[in-house]
């Protein structure tokens, strides 16, 4: 399994936690905050991006690298899960069909119709590093029929999107040294035989990396391990492999295990902005060995909790963030109470650089 990937942007060390920065931000923070605490690259979501502010906006403002002010490497998601999302739980929204996924933004009377090569021609518009196929996301306990459905479209869909994909290289004359990385993803629910029918059209069609597709949590909130390992099992180890949507630190450091090296999630910093903040259990010395097993090293330290009030530790010992290495859970506590919007922006940041020191102990 690769340690390192080359991009236009930069070099990732792997394993890499990504931040979701959905809109081109972490909320809370900035671009010199992320490059504060460590954070490799972000990824960004095309779905959202075109309609908010819009793929001429970002173009007229030099692309996704200069209008955040981000100099680091950025992946950017198809829309696949985001459209999973919103029309599986709320029909009245759109449509997925085999030409691709028609949707009405909330509040707006235009529909938008997001092909697979539309999804291409905007993240490689956009300047990402790594750019995602389109596909068409289910969620594990779906029937099988919508699992068989579900996988000839992202099959199809990432046909499409590698044929356009090659089609603005040679348009834009972008030697292949310089070119984006394209990433294809891989469906099938929890259906071995539909996984790896999914992984082998892939591979046939050839892509750079691939991802684990598909909700991978079942309804308890257990981490679908078989059905991960078996995916990243089904792809040659040369070929880095994202574990989307997945970034709690337990389920990060397992699916390193497994065979993954590139993660993101919303979670952490979610949880930060409403307090929860992460740390190392007590007396616990972090090593690789530990970090691997299933042992529970993960503490939660709720700076929101009046029995902080006047704790003068740090979030996490050991910790060598901004926060922690200036401020007191007592001081957090106070800015939470007094409803301060440096809480968020603190708590952000110490979450952040617990995420890239896990990727650094786990490398």
């Amino acid at each position: 399994m690769t340690s390192t990937l080359h991009l236009q942007h930069g070099n990732l060390q792997l394993p890499v936690y990504m931040p979701d920065s959905t809109q081109a931000v972490v909320r809370s923070v900035d671009s010199i905050d992320l490059e504060s605490v460590k954070i490799q690259s972000v990824v960004m979501n095309a779905f959202h991006l075109m309609q908010h502010p819009g793929s001429m906006t970002v173009q007229s403002l030099g692309g996704l690298h200069r209008m955040s002010g981000w100099t680091r490497p950025i992946v950017t998601d198809s829309g696949g899960f985001q459209a999973y999302s919103l029309i599986r739980q709320n029909p009245k929204y759109g449509r997925l069909g085999n030409d691709g996924i028609i949707f009405q933004p909330e509040g707006s009377t235009r529909k938008i119709n997001l092909t697979p090569e539309k999804s291409i021609q905007l993240q490689v518009g956009f300047g990402a590093d790594i750019v995602i196929c389109l596909d068409d996301c289910t969620d594990v306990e779906a029937s099988r029929a919508e699992q068989e459905t579900s996988i000839k479209r992202t099959i199809s869909w990432a046909r499409r999107s590698r044929k356009e994909f090659d089609r603005l290289m040679e348009q834009k004359k972008i030697p292949q040294e310089n070119r984006p990385l394209i990433f294809g993803v891989i469906q099938g629910g929890a259906e071995e035989d539909l996984r790896q029918e999914c992984a082998s059209a892939l591979l046939d069609i050839g892509f750079d990396g691939f991802g684990y597709g598909g909700w991978p949590i079942d309804t308890a909130g257990a981490l679908l391990e078989d059905i991960i390992g078996l995916t990243r099992r089904l792809v040659p180890t040369q070929f880095p492999m994202h574990a989307l949507g997945i970034g709690h630190p337990l389920n990060l450091a397992a699916c390193w295990r497994l065979g993954y090296g590139l993660f993101d999630c919303a979670m952490p910093t979610r949880d930060a902005r409403h307090g929860r903040l992460y740390a190392f259990e007590d007396g616990y010395s972090p090593e690789k060995q530990s970090l691997m097993t299933t042992v529970n090293w993960l503490d939660y330290i709720y700076c929101t909790d009046d029995r902080f009030m006047r704790d003068s530790r740090p979030i996490s010992e050991g910790c060598d963030c901004p926060v922690c290495t200036r401020y007191s859970r007592g001081y957090l506590h106070h800015l939470f109470k007094i409803g301060d919007s440096s809480f968020q922006r603190l708590a952000t940041l110490h979450n952040l650089r617990f995420m890239t020191r896990l990727c650094e102990l786990l490398a």
